[in-house]
């Protein structure tokens, strides 16, 4: 075990791993953690806790992975390049890991321009790749990035985030392939909808021998309309979402097409579940926690395993 957290036993031991997503509130609400929480509690693996998505100021995410582990919850704590420079970031994960956090997401994170301080300065002192280093050097040797020996050393389980459908396109494999060398030991995907264009990503990643040295889980993040689903074809940079779900969207009752995103979001599940490489699923309900249960009941995902 690297950091013996649950998300690190369950797929260790081969089971089809689920982890779930909360975004912090644009507030001090503990109240508001509390409740997107406990739509998570027992039917996810661990809960990815965003960093300030989209550039909008949230509610801390190590404070909000704190109140998971105090709820006995398994807290991803999310950490992006874009908000603190290199001292800030180690200060930060030795302060998550004496709060009892195991898990880490290293992520460049948006451009300020696209949250509500866009006069704000973006710091990007190290990108992603660098991040995980700074982690595995945290963890594995024990030392700082200046080479300073730590006082107790800090073992993540490290996770980063990867695209499969950004330009050009044959790039996104060898992307994947820095993260892995860099010490990355599990992968969560940006949202999959373009399953061609996925069973692709994953055969070049699985020729390259990439499936064996690191947990790919497929990002999942169910439509709830076909407003949705244009909007996120459009405006949302690197999706692919295909012609063919917008119009099945558009072929049912408005008040049905939640139910019919449910619908494709476990069909994507099961295939998953069936494709060589795929260690188990991302589940981003944006704002629809509350679905999570069903859609995983709906996929064959629950219970989900007990593992010491």
């Amino acid at each position: 075990m690297k950091a013996g957290s649950n998300l690190e036993k369950v797929l260790t031991s081969g089971h089809f791993a689920v982890t779930g997503e909360l975004g912090p509130p644009r507030g001090a609400s503990v109240e508001a953690v509390e409740k997107k929480a406990s739509y998570l509690k027992g039917v996810v693996d661990s809960i990815n806790v965003t960093d300030n998505q989209t550039s909008v100021v949230r509610m801390s995410s190590v404070a909000v992975c704190k109140l998971l582990v105090d709820m006995g919850l398994e807290p991803n704590l999310q950490m992006v390049c874009r908000d603190r420079n290199r001292i800030a970031m180690q200060s930060d994960l030795l302060g998550a890991y004496a709060l009892g956090i195991r898990n880490v997401l290293c992520l460049s994170g948006d451009h300020n321009k696209f949250g509500d301080h866009p006069q704000s300065k973006n710091v990007f002192d190290v990108d992603s790749v660098q991040l995980i280093s700074i982690v595995k050097m945290l963890r594995d040797e024990g030392k700082m990035l200046s080479g300073q020996e730590c006082e107790g050393v800090a073992k993540f389980f490290i996770g980063a985030a990867a695209n499969p459908f950004g330009d050009p396109f044959e790039f996104r494999v060898t992307r994947l392939a820095k993260k892995i060398d860099a010490g990355v030991d599990f992968v969560q995907t940006q949202c999959i909808y373009n399953m061609d264009k996925w069973r692709k990503y994953m055969h070049m990643a699985h020729e390259e021998g990439l499936t064996e040295k690191c947990y790919i889980m497929a990002g999942i993040t169910p439509l709830k309309s076909v407003g949705m689903a244009r909007y996120m074809a459009k405006f949302v940079p690197g999706l692919d979402v295909p012609d063919y779900y917008i119009e099945r969207l558009k072929g049912v009752e408005k008040k049905k097409q939640a139910a019919e995103g449910i619908k494709i979001a476990v069909e994507q599940i099961q295939e998953m579940r069936e494709m060589p490489g795929v260690a188990g699923i991302h589940l981003m309900a944006i704002e629809w926690e509350h679905k999570v249960p069903e859609i995983l009941e709906a996929a064959g995902l629950l219970p989900r395993p007990k593992v010491d």
